[in-house]
């Protein structure tokens, strides 16, 4: 890789401070940030035309894009994802799954590990797997399809990753049906997120399941119990338990604009993980696309099952991110937190991503003073420009 410098930036550091200056990058890492121009510099120079740097998003909840899914299991469709991805300034995610049978999900798996730490592939990284499903709730299944749900089963994980689960990052279940926490506590050791997600749990049992390990709540509000005034369910536990991370679809169809302004006011950037839970369609006009071997319709930026059932989203990160600086006056440092640093923690990437430090790698986005995306770096890499 050729040695970069990207001058006149405005830069959001890890403590939220925004610096004017410049961040040069060597073999796809931040070397240095200087606020002085060092002149006779002897590699490529990039004019940041005083847009701000902000660390790439993370997204750690997306099923496709650009006519692709990863269930497809094949290589040519996953590529299309990770070169599209910088697009809406995503620069690296999980591969997410969804129920489905076991030699659908293996196959998925199998073909897809070959992109994580591939850097053959140019475009957003690949961190490993988001594992949805097949363990969860029958009559919460959302768009995941019956037949194929199953209990939760350490036996199938391995088959699907390993013994070691290798690259698994997050699995959502029901807790209500992992008995005695079982399958929680075996990730917890194993240092993979569980997430409460497609849950009938009660807000008892998600503070037993925290307890043995549980840190995340999958599309937060969707898919699970809502807040009655004598049992407030996995929501109350999202606004209650400070220890939990709550995923947000912030695309106006999911949650209420309202429920959006109640969940930053309430919930903060300290704990709100931004994604997309995008599917096959996003990037592409209106129509009918496949979900899972099911039909879903799209309409401007919603997409639903025949029986009116939300399908994903063809959610753009980015546009999320605006949204919520809209809806919620998030500053600039609590925007990188819930489009990066914090799914960087809870990854246990942060050493690497989630931010814009020296010895991490240089995963940066510039935006003019609209949030309007002009250019994506992955790993030092232009992968994107608005011209």
């Amino acid at each position: 890789m050729t040695d970069k410098v990207i001058r006149n930036l405005q830069i959001c550091l890890e403590d939220g401070s925004v610096i004017r200056g410049e961040v040069f990058i060597q073999n796809g890492k931040i070397s240095r940030i200087s606020e002085t121009p060092i002149e006779n510099f002897n590699g490529e120079e990039f004019d940041g035309k005083g847009y701000l740097a902000m660390p790439g998003f993370i997204d750690q909840h997306i099923h496709g894009a650009s006519g692709a899914d990863f269930m497809d299991g094949e290589l040519h469709g996953t590529e299309k994802i990770v070169h599209y991805l910088p697009t809406e300034g995503t620069t690296s995610f999980l591969a997410t799954t969804m129920t489905h049978s076991p030699d659908h999900i293996h196959n998925a798996v199998n073909t897809n590990k070959q992109f994580i730490g591939n850097r053959n592939f140019k475009g957003a990284e690949m961190l490993g797997f988001h594992l949805e499903g097949p363990f969860i709730h029958p009559e919460q299944r959302g768009a995941q399809p019956l037949q194929y749900i199953h209990k939760p089963s350490i036996e199938m994980l391995k088959e699907w990753f390993g013994a070691q689960l290798d690259d698994l990052k997050i699995v959502t279940l029901a807790p209500e049906l992992d008995t005695n926490f079982e399958m929680i506590s075996f990730l917890h050791n194993q240092q993979v997120v569980s997430s409460a997600g497609h849950t009938k749990a009660s807000f008892e049992i998600i503070q037993s399941a925290h307890r043995h390990g549980l840190t995340n709540l999958t599309h937060f509000t969707n898919a699970m119990t809502g807040i009655h005034h004598r049992e407030i369910g996995v929501v109350g536990a999202g606004f209650m338990n400070n220890n939990l991370f709550c995923e947000v679809i912030a695309d106006g169809v999911h949650l209420s604009t309202e429920m959006l302004k109640m969940i930053g006011k309430f919930i903060g950037s300290d704990r709100i993980i931004l994604i997309t839970d995008s599917i096959r369609a996003k990037g592409l006009p209106d129509g009918t696309y496949t979900l899972a071997d099911q039909d879903v319709t799209v309409v401007g930026q919603k997409a639903t099952l025949q029986n009116g059932t939300l399908a994903g989203s063809v959610l753009r990160m980015i546009d999320g991110v605006k949204l919520m600086k809209e809806l919620c006056h998030f500053t600039i440092h609590e925007i990188q937190k819930v489009s990066s640093m914090n799914a960087a923690k809870q990854l246990r990437v942060f050493d690497r991503k989630g931010s814009i430090s020296v010895g991490k790698d240089a995963d940066l986005i510039l935006l003019n003073e609209d949030l309007e995306l002009q250019h994506t770096f992955c790993l030092g890499e232009l992968c994107f420009s608005k011209v």
